[in-house]
């Protein structure tokens, strides 16, 4: 039976141009150090903010990175949607592809909601005892769908941007 208390909004997170987030859910206050380790040796160029809600004790937003700016907006978004256990990461010179196995792989990790630089909105329950996440909006809708024009521009786009190889 739902509280009397419960009720449900939408979070925007803040996404400037030119920037990507990984948003997800872990579940100890060693979070911060694991996800900072598994970044800072993913490459030497990337730069990146991280903050993580912790749920009991202070419950504090707990925050790293290696960009003081990006280290304030994942601290800004994690404590707008403050659901105990979420972890943001904003990033600048790297995108989610290249360190969402190493991300994943932090022991503490035990989901991820998205990972983008689209438009983003977190849809939050509240409680008597908190605030969980009920889904995130990721981007917009389709449009239609792919024709056979559409298949070869985004295979010649994957091999401009250097994720395929030519033929």
């Amino acid at each position: 039976m739902a509280s009397s208390n419960y009720r449900e909004h939408v979070v925007k997170v803040d996404i400037p141009e030119g920037l990507n987030v990984i948003f997800g859910m872990s579940h100890f206050i060693k979070t911060v150090e694991d996800l900072y380790e598994a970044l800072i040796t993913s490459s030497p160029s990337l730069k990146f903010g991280i903050a993580f809600c912790e749920a009991s004790q202070q419950r504090l937003v707990r925050t790293d990175g290696n960009d003081a700016d990006l280290t304030e907006l994942a601290a800004k978004a994690a404590f707008d949607v403050g659901c105990g256990h979420t972890f943001f990461i904003y990033m600048a010179e790297g995108f989610p592809i290249n360190v969402l196995g190493r991300v994943k792989a932090v022991d503490e990790v035990c989901r991820i909601f998205c990972a983008t630089a689209n438009p983003v909105q977190v849809i939050v329950a509240a409680t008597d005892l908190g605030r969980g996440v009920l889904g995130v909006v990721d981007g917009q809708a389709p449009l239609g769908v792919e024709t056979d024009e559409d298949k070869v521009a985004r295979v010649e786009f994957l091999r401009k941007i250097g994720y395929k190889r030519g033929v």
